[in-house]
């Protein structure tokens, strides 16, 4: 059987327009939230992490667009360009193509959008991107709450396993919008304050904005040096609430099992864990109970939520390509915000960037309806 591998891969983010920035600033422990007011969004100010406009405009147009096109089409645009780019595949029928969103175009539903509302349905975001490129195959849109990065990556490993695809790229990618702000609001779950998952004193979740790519391949050609091979993957709804997670951890718990199985490790054998941590009272002591079931309380764990925030449907797939570098550069990224324990269970937090050599992380995500992924990735020596 074929090793299936993550290589080349972008991030557009409030840091910059590429991955190497985003890195940087979270090596140095620097934090993308800021404080905003926008009272088209929300009436009182929020702490987000937000893409310029004018940068992301500007830099869309030096691409000469024949049409227009909505600003998360041109995060993921920009974003895969590069990733196309580096690769340096010519896309053929034998190249796929998933987008990972939670929402979409979700703003086109807005009145003040100029785009249609047709530009909301997903299949829409899914065709844009395509022919944006020239792809030969249609699009798959991905949209299963906030597990969508980790799991649009599981699809591409299986599109490649059994042979649809030689190569995938994934782009995931969701915006900070009215409808998204009002719908957490009304959960009264976001933080004013930059989010601090598993703290004690943790007032719950900021929402962020990325377009993140990476290209999934079964070959050895086209690796990048911070290239990893996904050894197990495995996804499981605990069914416990539309928007409360299972209050045993079971569907992670079962979830981070399976994958591991598969991956043939041991929990033991795992270096570090890059978690979901969205800084809210339910999920982290949710997470802290399954990561305990799964006798990996001991193992180093971050949150990258307080750097960016909740990036939704794009946050497993951005925070899988920060592991990547994590492993090539044998660091240990701190979880920002982080200063006291504050669930029932303990967890091995990541107080300070640390170096330390590794070879294996673990992503975990969950998400609304009872939805939960676990992968396991290893570091390839070319």
């Amino acid at each position: 059987m074929h090793s299936v591998y993550l290589s080349h891969n972008n991030i557009v983010s409030g840091y910059g327009l590429d991955a190497k920035d985003a890195v940087e600033n979270i090596r140095n422990e620097s934090t993308g939230l800021r404080s905003v007011s926008d009272a088209e969004i929300l009436p009182h100010p929020i702490c987000t992490s937000r893409i310029d406009s004018d940068v992301l405009q500007n830099t869309f147009m030096e691409l000469q667009p024949k049409e227009a096109y909505t600003r998360l089409e041109q995060l993921l645009i920009l974003s895969l360009k590069e990733t196309i780019k580096a690769s340096q595949l010519k896309l053929t029928d034998r190249v796929g193509l998933i987008v990972s969103t939670t929402k979409g175009n979700i703003d086109a539903l807005e009145p003040q959008n100029p785009f249609p509302e047709s530009r909301a349905y997903l299949s829409r975001l899914g065709e844009k991107i395509r022919t944006f490129f020239g792809f030969q195959n249609e699009a798959v849109v991905l949209s299963n709450a906030c597990v969508s990065g980790v799991l649009a990556l599981a699809v591409a490993k299986r599109f490649v396993l059994q042979g649809t695809y030689d190569h995938v790229f994934v782009a995931g990618g969701d915006l900070v919008t009215k409808f998204i702000l009002s719908g957490f609001q009304a959960f009264q779950a976001l933080s004013e304050e930059p989010c601090r998952p598993y703290d004690k004193n943790r007032t719950g979740i900021n929402i962020g904005e990325v377009g993140a790519s990476v290209l999934v391949t079964k070959d050895k050609a086209l690796l990048a040096k911070e290239s990893v091979v996904l050894l197990g993957e495995a996804s499981c709804n605990d069914a416990n609430h539309i928007s409360g997670p299972s209050r045993t951890g079971e569907g992670l718990f079962r979830s981070i099992e399976a994958a591991l199985k598969q991956s043939g490790l041991h929990a033991n054998e795992i270096d570090c864990i890059s978690a979901h941590g969205t800084a809210t009272q339910f999920n982290d002591e949710m997470e802290a109970i399954a990561f305990n079931r799964a006798r990996l309380q001991g193992t180093p764990i971050n949150s990258l939520k307080g750097y960016f925030g909740h990036t939704l449907g794009a946050s497993g797939l951005l925070e899988t390509i920060l592991g990547m570098h994590s492993l090539d550069q044998n660091t240990l990224f701190a979880s920002k915000g982080f200063q006291e324990l504050g669930v029932s269970q303990p967890l091995n937090i990541i107080e300070t960037t640390t170096p330390k050599q590794m070879t294996t992380f673990l992503k975990t995500a969950s998400g609304f309806g009872g939805c939960n992924t676990a992968a396991i990735f290893k570091k390839v020596f070319l």
